[in-house]
């Protein structure tokens, strides 16, 4: 699994508000093992805290629901211990509160009027125990403690579910300039309900991309529906988008809904949108324009919905505009805010951070003991080109990983295409640059990807630029990527 990264080199796609409480040391801060006990009599009050003291838990007081609340309010509690008839708040509107203010908490009941049916509401309400009065100390304490030991698992499970789902968003990896200028678009249009438009390449993780944007989005609690237009045939696409009613068609036995209704709440997401015939350009384009569909088989029968689209296409639509094989109002519809993403060619950097996540995650699925890519496999995949961008370098990484005999994937565990074209020079590393990268930027690039191209020899990679060598190794100093040996005076380039 990948490894979080700081802001500035990647983006970790869990949204902030559903993060864990967290400790300097990043890891969630386990609420207090207090108890706090509630009972308006001061007597039980003194002689219960006494008692739990002694036995080492933290005990705080309170004399009545709204001091008690406050407490809640104002820190972390493991278990409230509270008496069930007090005046002006209850037990059980404490019981009520306190799973609202503070859900963590377990919440034990006191009462010298006990009675099944009181036990039940209590229980039903979310109380973890119900006791009688007159208290027994070793009744008390063990229910006490055994409230503190839930409390606590239900946290660090929380907390376990917590790091998965982090793990699992963690698969957007990249450090380029080009692939940060591209998350902080999609960072930015997540909060909004603005349609969304990703172009690129395939395999250049367009769905990725959309969860990502789901995930960080006002509509993340609901529900994230992706659809592969150029997967579905024609002749089942619309019903699989609209859904039908019972007998619309031969074969249609039952009533269905359709992924617009799916995603009724949340976000519906059209990969391929470039491949949808006029017929399903049409009703698409009704449907973002009334936020209405109707199920095949239901005519005049119209159904509300509301979701949020995200498209993504490799077709140039602005072109299938022109030639008349996209339609221009749906278009616009559908461009509102556009994010190109960058093929895989054009963020090289971020190859051997992709291709160390791809050799964890194969190795583990594999139970196989492979560390990395040695420097000459590492050369190579940074060297090829990668028509099939991220995906293609997934299925090589996940190739070698399985061929591979050793710790460490060697050039020979390498696809065919890689080592070849590589070899023959079919793949000379090529650079483009967005308008607006600042020339430091450009000339970082540049440097770093000669000296791959001359596998580092510095004095190579200066005659190719045109450069002196010393240039070379004052740029990467000022980076803090290198050490300036001494070298011989030479004229700066």
């Amino acid at each position: 699994m990948p490894h979080a990264l700081p802001a500035d080199i990647a983006y970790a796609m869990a949204r902030e508000t559903d993060k864990p409480q967290s400790g300097s040391d990043g890891t969630e801060s386990m609420p207090d093992s207090a108890v706090l006990v509630v009972d308006d009599e001061q007597s039980i009050l003194d002689s219960l805290s006494k008692v739990l003291r002694r036995e080492g838990f933290e005990v705080v007081t309170a004399t009545g629901g709204d001091e008690a609340l406050e407490i809640l309010r104002s820190r972390r509690i493991g278990v409230l211990v509270t008496d069930l008839m007090m005046p002006k708040v209850t037990g059980m509107d404490l019981l009520k509160a306190a799973k609202t203010v503070s859900p963590e908490t377990e919440v034990v009941l006191m009462t010298a009027y006990g009675t099944v049916e009181t036990a039940v509401k209590a229980m039903k309400e979310g109380a973890y125990d119900f006791v009688t009065k007159p208290l027994k100390r070793p009744h008390v304490v063990r229910i006490v403690r055994n409230a503190l030991e839930k409390q606590s698992l239900v946290v660090e499970n929380r907390a376990l579910r917590a790091k998965l789902a982090e793990k699992r968003q963690r698969t957007i990896i990249g450090t380029s300039l080009a692939w940060r200028r591209t998350m902080d678009m999609v960072m930015q249009a997540a909060a909004s309900e603005a349609s969304l438009l990703l172009l690129g390449e395939s395999g250049t993780g367009k769905e990725l991309l959309a969860r990502a944007i789901h995930e960080n989005s006002p509509r993340a609690s609901g529900a994230f529906v992706p659809i592969n237009c150029a997967a579905i045939p024609e002749s089942i696409l619309e019903a699989e988008l609209f859904g039908y009613e019972k007998g619309a068609f031969t074969g249609a036995t039952a009533r269905r809904e359709g992924r617009f209704e799916a995603a009724s709440g949340g976000t519906l997401f059209l990969d391929e949108i470039g491949n949808l015939s006029s017929h399903v350009q049409v009703k698409l384009l009704r449907v973002l324009q009334e936020g209405e569909i109707e199920r095949l088989g239901a005519a005049g029968k119209a159904r509300r919905i509301d979701i949020r689209l995200i498209a993504a296409t490799n077709v140039d639509l602005a072109k299938a505009v022109r030639e008349g094989a996209f339609r221009e109002d749906l278009y616009y519809r559908l461009n509102v805010v556009p994010v190109e993403v960058p093929p895989l060619r054009e963020r090289r950097e971020d190859i051997p951070l992709l291709v160390q996540h791809f050799v964890q995650l194969y190795a583990d699925k594999n139970n196989k003991a492979i560390t990395g890519c040695s420097r000459r496999a590492t050369q190579l995949l940074c060297d090829y080109a990668w028509p099939g961008n991220v995906r293609e370098l997934e299925n090589a990484i996940e190739r070698a990983v399985v061929l591979s005999r050793e710790s460490t994937i060697d050039e020979d565990d390498l696809p065919r295409e890689v080592r070849d074209a590589v070899a023959l020079g079919i793949d000379t590393p090529t650079l483009s640059f967005p308008v607006g990268t600042p020339l430091s930027e450009i000339e970082m690039r540049v440097i770093r990807e000669t000296l791959r191209h001359t596998r580092g020899d510095k004095r190579l990679a200066a005659k190719l630029l045109g450069i002196a060598t010393r240039t070379i190794y004052r740029r990467l100093e000022a980076r803090g990527e290198e050490q300036s040996p001494a070298l011989p005076e030479e004229g700066e380039a």
